[in-house]
């Protein structure tokens, strides 16, 4: 039997030529698709105004895993940059901070990872941000601090979950040193009247008795602030576990959110379990002050007076005629700690209008031998989807690994080494700021089971927010995590 075509199937060169180029066309837009991912049932968004990274999805299944009887759930944490805050001066290389050009980058960010819990920080524009929830299927919860124009919101899929109850968390207002001969006042031991605030949901799993707390949180900016940032982490974690034994009720515990520290931070390795190092400690005695807020008698810095002063007192003559205006400019730029960011590298930035905290203790900030007591007896050690997701990633791979925060800090061993290599990629600003934190039940140990992959540097340069990358100075975290249905016995 003859296996040669009839001449009605062949094609010419020139008809073979067309169906290689409708190939071709068919697989660029599969691929420009991959790479913009877009919920179009939700808002109609346009491809070049939505386009956002690609970054893949990190399967840490194993081939062996069965997951079908447990519990499990997909988390998206992302610092929004609430308009509210966006400066020229903050992001002076950015091409993208007007709303209408941040807007269908952000909703496509938002939605396009199908997430069933979302915990936004920096949360502001809720006529627009809530109805969008809303159409796209989640139940929103926003809290803010008192007088801030932008908050923290945790939304949840409103055909899985229904809200059992919730908390909301004011750091200003928390007690954290139990000293008898203290005053009301002293006994919440804060450096800084920050306004920062956490809430906290309680999220039953419809049509059974299984379900998570959830917390998220954008602890205190000022890059000095350690002890601050330190006392608010251990105040976070008492209150979701105070929460939890309230309501009796033995589920996880995730605690997401924009911590403003890095993982060789003292307050990280509180978290997490791990002692705090000799440098640490100076770094939190060094930040054991009492800002204007707090007492109202410290004076208020002059940016401009002390820029001036310092220009006066240079030795080159010269170089003050030349740079002494600037250097007040810049002091001015910085404003005073209580903004919510700062026109400078973080390093640039000092503690002003404060004072050096008592010797004798009377103004109830914990030392760092009390702040180790503090977490002993209130928190339990954390665990880090991320440190812990991208660790088993790293170690399968037989290429060229996920670079981390350990490839360019050198943490020795020490838990955060595996967190990305950055979560926050601004002109003035280039860090590791963002968290998805995990407590486990007892006998039920979690098992990251994906991540979103982290963007590298390369495609971060020259930083962000930029079109067609991300609308934030913050990259997104995403995580799923799964824990046994019932105690292992």
């Amino acid at each position: 039997m003859s296996t040669k075509r009839s001449s009605k199937t062949q094609l010419n060169p020139e008809q073979i030529e067309e169906v290689r180029e409708a190939r071709k066309a068919k697989k660029l837009k599969a691929a420009e698709a991959k790479a913009t991912p877009v919920v179009a049932e939700v808002a109609a968004l346009d491809a070049e105004r939505s386009k956002i990274l690609h970054r893949s999805w990190i399967d840490l299944r194993g081939q062996d895993a069965d997951l079908g009887a447990m519990q499990r759930v997909k988390i998206l944490s992302w610092n929004l940059l609430a308009q509210c805050l966006v400066r020229r001066t903050l992001f002076p290389t950015s091409d993208c901070l007007k709303q209408g050009q941040r807007e269908s980058m952000w909703i496509n960010e938002l939605l396009c990872q199908d997430a069933d819990i979302l915990c936004l920080q920096e949360t502001d524009r809720l006529e627009k941000l809530i109805p969008l929830l809303e159409k796209a299927g989640y139940e929103a919860h926003y809290r803010a601090g008192i007088r801030k124009k932008h908050g923290c919101l945790i939304a949840f899929k409103k055909d899985r979950f229904s809200l059992l109850d919730e908390r909301q968390v004011f750091y200003d207002d928390q007690v954290v040193n139990e000293a008898d001969n203290l005053s009301d006042e002293a006994r919440i031991g804060k450096s800084f009247k920050t306004n920062n605030t956490a809430p906290i949901v309680a999220l039953q799993e419809k049509g059974g008795n299984t379900g998570f707390f959830v917390a998220t949180t954008h602890l205190f900016w000022h890059p000095r602030y350690t002890y601050e940032r330190t006392r608010q982490s251990g105040i976070l974690v008492r209150e979701v576990l105070r929460f939890r034994n309230l309501l009796a009720k033995d589920w996880p515990c995730i605690i997401t959110g924009d911590f403003n520290f890095q993982p060789d931070d003292p307050a990280y390795s509180l978290l997490v379990g791990d002692p705090v190092l000799a440098a640490q400690e100076a770094e939190l005695n060094e930040s054991m002050v009492v800002h204007r807020t707090v007492d109202p008698s410290v004076p208020a810095f002059d940016a401009l007076k002390a820029a001036e002063e310092k220009a006066k007192a240079a030795d080159d003559q010269t170089k003050i005629a030349e740079d002494g205006t600037e250097a007040a400019e810049d002091e001015a730029k910085a404003g005073d700690d209580d903004d919510d960011g700062a026109a400078t590298e973080p390093d640039r930035i000092p503690i002003k209008s404060a004072r050096r905290a008592k010797e004798d203790g009377s103004d109830g900030l914990l030392i760092p031998d009390a702040l180790r007591e503090f977490y002993a007896k209130h928190c339990q050690p954390l665990k880090s989807a991320y440190d812990i997701g991208l660790a088993a990633h790293n170690s399968k791979q037989t290429g060229a690994a996920t670079r981390t925060y350990g490839d360019r800090v050198a943490l020795e061993g020490r838990r955060g080494a595996s967190e990305p290599e950055w979560t926050s990629y601004a002109h003035f600003w280039k860090l590791v700021l963002d968290y998805i934190f995990l407590i486990d039940p007892p006998n039920r140990p979690s098992q990251v089971t994906g991540l979103l992959a982290p963007p590298s540097t390369a495609d971060l340069e020259p930083s962000i927010p930029r079109l067609g990358k991300c609308s934030s100075d913050h990259v997104s975290l995403c995580a799923e995590v799964a824990w046994p249905a019932s105690a292992a016995r």
